[in-house]
């Protein structure tokens, strides 16, 4: 099997795997049109499964060589670069490694890369793809990050995703929602509740599809009543879309009750 050592090796050998085809359906899914949200964004006409094909015979490159692909221009290599900090961090992440001293070093230099990279994961796939499994772990691992001594941190970790929710970036903000993903999914809606407040007016559709998605997930990871209670509180204002997503799981009957406060 190819096995690429450097970030020059990978993009070359995806760029060797360049198809017209593709790249054209995947310009337009992207909406990279003038005046749409992925305009500018290149494509090798690669599919995900390609791409993780590579992130499979690439897992061991460096952590070093990492941000030359998250700054290449092409998608599918930002991805590439994106889904090996995914695949280095939750090997990191198994329940032996949790409380391990150098695996929280390492997992947190991870942490670090990515955020210091974060608006390079410019489309909402990069996002999801990676910020739950990265961001959204880390929330609820021991980190030294903001203190020496390793610890979960809260305070330290509400800082950093208010950090990227009031950012003006766009795929930073998402990142702030959907790293909630993960926390709902061991049982604790604070997180989503709370970046949900934050971006309930947010001007962009990616947003709203996001903030109604992660309060849908915590209705039905963690209570429907939760939900509930705050479509009670805040279904009136809500985006559409938003809303529409948030009561996806709902029954008939309870879904045109919440549509009709609209």
């Amino acid at each position: 099997m190819y096995t690429p050592t450097t970030a020059k090796d990978i993009i070359e050998y995806m760029e060797s795997l360049y198809d017209e085809e593709q790249r054209q359906v995947l310009m337009r899914f992207f909406k990279t049109a003038p005046g749409e949200y992925g305009y500018g964004d290149a494509f090798l006409g690669l599919k995900v499964p390609q791409t993780r094909e590579v992130v499979k015979a690439a897992k061991d490159t460096p952590l070093s060589e990492i941000p030359t692909l998250l700054m290449s221009n092409w998608h599918e290599v930002r991805l590439c670069g994106l889904l090996l900090l995914v695949d280095k961090f939750e090997r990191l992440a198994t329940k032996r490694l949790t409380n391990n001293a150098d695996a929280i070093r390492q997992r947190d230099d991870i942490v670090t890369l990515y955020l210091e990279h974060a608006e390079q994961a410019n489309n909402w796939d990069l996002v999801d793809l990676s910020a739950p499994k990265i961001i959204g772990n880390w929330l609820l691992l021991p980190t030294c990050l903001g203190g020496k001594e390793a610890g979960q941190h809260r305070e330290y970790k509400q800082q950093v995703l208010d950090t990227l929710a009031h950012s003006t970036c766009l795929w930073k903000q998402r990142i702030s929602m959907v790293s909630t993903w993960k926390t709902t999914q061991q049982g604790d809606p604070s997180w989503c509740l709370r970046y949900a407040e934050m971006h309930l007016h947010h001007p962009h559709d990616l947003m709203h599809k996001a903030v109604g998605w992660m309060l849908r997930e915590m209705g039905k990871r963690v209570s429907m009543d939760l939900l509930r209670d705050f479509l009670e509180l805040h279904a009136h204002e809500m985006p559409r879309t938003a809303l529409r997503y948030a009561i996806e799981k709902m029954s008939d009957g309870e879904r045109k009750m919440w549509m009709g406060q609209k």
